[in-house]
């Protein structure tokens, strides 16, 4: 399977400086969020920059998995809104000149900034809000050959599998083919279901398994009642079974390991890659 970090995870620095250090932990796949691993970016692409980039990729054996463009569509200012839009349609614009079809984002929270649970986001006022916004970008993306890719988060707008299950629905009835999904089983969580994530990544997988391109790997264990995110292995999360299960159902999705930095890279993919093999020594 494909194995990539956030760039900005491997520290920030000149395009070059990503791939080097991309290359010494061995990994291929990258999701880039320009403004956050490039030093002095403004986070907009053009054909110049775009080329740039992935000539440094290519010559370094490197994929972009995914672009992020990450905004808060329910953000209580306009401009802030509107300046989260321009963004995110011009990386479906350039996507294409870094082998890239993905940008994606989370949906938001009425907390504007702070992204956390609020009982606004819960409402069908916010669902739609999000919907027209998906819907929009889903008509630029056309264009461009490129997708709108929506990852779902306990405290935000789209806050279940289900949820996000819905908004698939609503957009394909539009735009078929256009949207696709990230699973980032951690977001789903919280102090009261966490003992059940098992079962919620199961309710992910048969209800979006047809649209999911990504994956986001993290791990957890509990501190004072609240969730903490570790190295991937030396927390809570079933990776044996979760792993088998991605392999079962979305082979082709990329896993993207998120929030882990330092030596925890390393160790992180080592768990990772064991089990894989596990697997498919196992299915031989």
């Amino acid at each position: 399977m494909k194995i990539g970090i956030r760039a900005h995870d491997l520290g920030k620095g000149t395009i070059s400086d990503i791939a080097k250090l991309a290359k010494e932990h061995n990994i291929e796949y990258l999701q880039l969020v320009l403004s956050k691993a490039i030093i002095d970016d403004d986070g907009l692409l053009n054909e110049f920059k775009a080329r740039t980039i992935q000539d440094v990729f290519q010559k370094n054996h490197l994929h972009v998995a995914m672009m992020g463009a990450y905004f808060n569509p329910v953000h209580s200012k306009e401009e802030v809104v509107e300046t989260g839009l321009e963004k995110f349609k011009n990386h479906l614009k350039y996507a294409s000149l870094l082998n890239c079809n993905y940008v994606g984002t989370e949906t938001g929270s009425y907390n504007d900034d702070s992204w956390t649970y609020h009982p606004r986001n819960r409402t069908e006022e916010a669902y739609q809000t999000v919907l027209r916004t998906v819907l929009d970008l889903c008509q630029y993306s056309q264009d461009y050959h490129s997708h709108v890719v929506c990852e779902g988060a306990y405290g935000h707008v789209i806050y279940s599998p289900e949820r996000l299950k819905r908004l698939i629905d609503d957009v394909e009835t539009i735009y078929p083919g256009q949207i696709k999904v990230i699973i980032d089983l951690y977001n789903y969580l919280c102090y009261d279901n966490h003992h059940n994530h098992y079962q919620i990544f199961l309710q992910a997988i048969e209800l979006l398994k047809d649209k999911i391109v990504i994956f986001h790997l993290k791990d957890y264990t509990l501190v004072d009642g609240k969730l903490k995110q570790v190295c991937i292995g030396k927390g809570l999360i079933d990776y044996p079974r979760i792993l088998n299960e991605i392999q079962t159902h979305c082979p082709d999705a990329c896993l993207i390991f998120e929030g882990i930095t330092g030596k925890d890279i390393n160790e992180s993919l080592a768990y990772i890659s064991y089990y894989l093999k596990e697997k498919e020594n196992g299915s031989k």
